[in-house]
Order: structure tokens, then sequence, then C-alpha cells
């Protein structure tokens, strides 16, 4: 439990590759693993840790909005809001916690997403929501025209 106390594991190892789908009791220990174990050399294995694709509001088992801090069975409500930033212009590789890392700089983001294609590549634009309207409008007065790192 190095991240958090684990409420239900789902291993998926029939076909192809195995994975797992992983639900922590609170939201915030599941970003701390994502952002710790993904790119994680696991005994000469790279592994890949990110939140499960899919619309970002479906939390049920092995759930994980995209950068929201909403809660699962049992959680906190969710606190998407309608203080959103369209971002244009990011890396094909620019992932949703890059964008969330870099627009946090303008306040207390609750959720941020990368459009990506069916193939799973970045669109090269996004969503940011922040917790209040002042922080949306910070965001693009001091992020406009920045490069994500």
């Amino acid at each position: 439990y190095r991240f958090g106390k684990i409420i239900f594991v789902d291993l998926k190892n029939r076909k192809g590759p195995p994975f797992a789908f992983v639900e922590f009791e609170d939201p915030r220990d599941a970003e701390d693993a994502v952002r710790q174990r993904d790119g994680y050399n696991y005994d000469g294995y790279t592994l890949r840790v990110e939140f499960p694709r899919g619309s970002g509001m479906n939390r049920g088992r092995g759930g994980g909005s995209r950068g929201g801090m909403g809660g699962g069975r049992g959680g906190p409500p969710s606190r998407r809001s309608e203080n959103r930033v369209l971002v244009s212009g990011l890396p094909p590789t620019g992932s949703w916690q890059d964008l969330k890392d870099h627009m946090r700089t303008a306040g207390n983001v609750v959720f941020a997403d990368v459009f990506s294609d069916d193939s799973g590549r970045s669109k090269g634009c996004g969503i940011v929501e922040y917790a209040e309207a002042h922080e949306a409008q910070e965001a693009i007065r001091t992020l406009n025209d920045t490069t994500i790192k």
C-alpha cells in the first residue's frame, strides 16, 4: 500500500499483455501512483501506469477520471466546473498529466484532458477546468503562448 489503501484490483491476463485496473480509496493516491510509477522499470519491464481511457466521468470499479479529483464509490462528489479553458497547440506526445501540471500554476485545476483520436494520439488540444472563474482568467492571461515542459 505504498500509495494508499487499495479497495479493488481487476487483473486482466487472458489475452494480450497483462494489465490491471486498481482502485484506490482516495483519488489523490491514484494520481500519486500514476505520477510516480509511469515509466518505472520493474524487473526489466517498463511499466505504463495511467488512468483508464473513457469519458472521464465514469468512476465505477477501476475507474478514474483523467485529471479529475471527483470520487468513486464512497468518495467525494465530482468537482467538475464550468470554468473551462480550451488549450491548443499541444505536442503530439502531451498527456493530460503534463497539461494539468503546467496549468496549475494559474490556480486549482479540478479537471484536465487532452483530446485524442481513436488510436490514442493527441489531437493537439485539450481542456482544463478550474475551481474558480478568476483562475481560468489568470490562466488565459499568464499561460497564453507558453510551452509545456
